[in-house]
């Protein structure tokens, strides 16, 4: 039972996403979902665990390149808007 537990344990952790903020701290995120708008994926994340960037119900979104499998930040918040909105959108017709 114990080893169920562990493999759980790793399974999680396998899941979640670190990356790092401006000022070299560490911040882990759980993958929300990816989304397609406007011909560029973008990845929607959660905080995984409670941090002073990221309030704990607070959607962070970034532009997947998928090809080289990197998250670039976004500055224009016209754009991250319109991709949040699009999202809520696509799960509300689901």
């Amino acid at each position: 039972m114990a080893d169920n537990k562990e493999l759980s344990a790793e399974e999680t952790e396998e899941d979640l996403i670190e990356l790092i903020d401006d000022d070299d701290n560490i911040i882990k995120f759980r993958l929300l979902d990816v989304t397609e708008y406007k011909g560029e994926k973008y990845a929607l994340l959660l905080a995984a665990e409670p941090n002073d960037a990221v309030a704990e119900d607070e959607v962070a979104i970034f532009r997947y390149k998928e090809e080289e499998q990197v998250l670039e930040p976004i500055e224009d918040e016209a754009l991250l808007e319109e991709v949040f909105e699009f999202y809520q959108n696509e799960e509300d017709a689901e």
